[in-house]
């Protein structure tokens, strides 16, 4: 006699998605959980749009779907509402802004099952409409970009970092904790590290296929990635280490760039050649690496959408200084500040 599968909670946070929660609630209906008891709760940040409405109708409509009440209005503190609430064995995370293929949640329950692993994930496809859109998505999965992480490749199977989304059976949260409530960003990274330091192991397997939507201007790209760079170092200060010394990495490129022409320029003001030159040296040399690194990235991310070209430098460098800028903020904001205030609305307000 087989076994009766184990309770499915899908997770839900959601603040003012009224373009976009039907469609993302029409995809959840449509999965293939046939031979599950399922529930999914969704987690409304006190949504002033017509969100909250829209998911009462498809609550009355499906009594499987729950809508509780986020009041602190971010990520973290939802997706912990949405676990306090949850009945299920197992939770599967999903957002708004994603596509998901018909079999995701029986995938992530498949992996998780097979592979014993305490958190589980597909890797970050994309599905971009627009030509900026694509060349954020081109460059996204390039390692130039993301410093080799490998979530961002599709093909990957094995364990990682940290990985989109993730399964996992409700006692890890019992081991490990939930969600840092103090982090607006990098709450799953910042998670998913406290897991690899237990001893778990944070597993990507292709065979689970979601499609996120990524940020289709620059100054929506430049935002969400500098507040991942801020909200890393908060990461940072709390487990004393980086999880990967490539988190650094754009933050010296930054701060050399501000650092060597400053050394140029007082060095220059005050006749001191012996500093003026070395500083022009160094800044000339990594201006021209950077150079051809970023050229030979575009054309390598460029090579099946040669039109995306021509865009792909500036995307890679709105990648690389908006997260630099960031990381930089955050060492001022949570470092080298003895007492760390609240952060402002330009470090904590989510936007597309």
């Amino acid at each position: 006699m087989s076994q009766p599968r184990p309770k499915i909670t899908v997770i839900v946070p959601c603040r003012n998605e009224a373009a976009h929660i039907r469609h993302f609630l029409e995809g959840l209906l449509a999965q293939d959980l046939d031979g599950f008891e399922w529930e999914a709760i969704v987690a409304d940040g006190m949504s002033d749009d017509g969100t909250r409405e829209i998911l009462e109708e498809y609550a009355k409509k499906e009594p499987r779907i729950r809508v509780i009440e986020n009041r602190g209005r971010i990520v973290s503190t939802g997706l912990n509402e949405a676990i306090r609430a949850a009945r299920g064995e197992i939770i599967v995370r999903m957002d708004v802004h994603t596509e998901y293929a018909r079999d995701y949640v029986r995938r992530c329950v498949e992996v998780l099952e097979q592979t014993g692993a305490d958190n589980v994930g597909g890797p970050a496809r994309t599905h971009a409409d627009g030509c900026l859109a694509k060349a954020v998505a081109a460059a996204y999965h390039s390692a130039f970009s993301c410093g080799g992480a490998r979530f961002h490749d599709p093909g990957y199977e094995g364990p990682v970092d940290t990985v989109a989304y993730g399964c996992w059976l409700r006692k890890t949260f019992e081991r490990v904790g939930l969600f840092d409530e103090t982090l607006v960003r990098n709450q799953d990274d910042e998670l998913n590290l406290r897991i690899v330091r237990a001893g778990g192991v944070v597993w990507q397997s292709p065979r689970i296929r979601s499609w996120y939507r990524p940020r289709g201007s620059l100054k929506a790209l430049f935002r969400q990635y500098f507040q991942y760079g801020f909200w890393k170092v908060a990461v940072i200060r709390k487990h004393k280490l980086p999880a990967s010394w490539r988190h650094l990495v754009p933050g010296l490129f930054v701060l050399a760039n501000v650092a060597l022409p400053g050394l140029w320029a007082v060095g220059r003001l005050a006749g001191a050649a012996w500093l003026a030159e070395p500083a022009r040296a160094l800044w000339l040399a990594q201006a021209a690496a950077y150079g051809v690194a970023c050229a030979a990235a575009s054309i390598l991310a460029a090579r099946k959408q040669w039109r995306l070209l021509p865009l792909l430098p500036v995307v890679f460098a709105t990648y690389h200084v908006s997260y630099g800028l960031g990381f930089l903020a955050g060492v001022g904001h949570f470092i080298l500040r003895p007492r760390p205030r609240q952060p402002g609305k330009l470090f904590t307000a989510l936007s597309r």
